[in-house]
């Protein structure tokens, strides 16, 4: 992560309001992160940020179909409002167990899909300066999960 992103994980509207409003008065790329689907989508529809990032690691997934935290109707959102959607690396990277690897990766795929479907952008985001790749690794990963050439281009 460079100095010019700053993440925010504010769980109150109003208070995320105005600590969007100090970032953007400097010139910061905004990412915001939250475990809450709901307040994901107020966010995109009502406020300016740049990437959205979506935790996967601890979600539980619905009987018939993956809990992934993005939807068509999120994507469409995004799509209108030139908002990306970020990839947390540090979950990919750092999860030791590996049945809940291939549950992140398989939700991930799952995105990647809706993003090409509605032409969203995606992002690697790395919190920790440990787990920071290259870009050609970051592109080679993106087109094993299935991005497709438009999407790694602009990685």
């Amino acid at each position: 992560m460079n100095q010019n992103q700053i993440i925010l994980t504010e769980t109150n509207f109003s208070k995320l309001k105005e600590k969007i409003k100090k970032a953007k008065s400097e010139n910061k790329i905004i990412i915001f992160s939250s475990e809450d689907d709901e307040l994901n989508r107020k966010v995109i529809e009502k406020l300016q940020i740049d990437i959205l990032l979506v935790n996967l690691s601890n979600r539980k997934d619905f009987q018939k179909q993956r809990n992934s935290g993005f939807n068509q109707v999120i994507a469409k959102a995004m799509k209108k409002k030139n908002i990306q959607l970020g990839i947390n690396l540090d979950e990919i990277i750092e999860e030791r167990n590996l049945k809940k690897k291939a549950e992140i990766i398989a939700r991930l795929k799952q995105n990647i899909f809706l993003c090409n479907k509605d032409k969203v952008q995606m992002k690697f985001i790395a919190q920790n300066e440990k787990n920071n790749r290259n870009i050609y690794d970051l592109k080679s990963l993106g087109i094993i999960l299935g991005m497709p050439t438009w999407m790694t281009k602009e990685l």
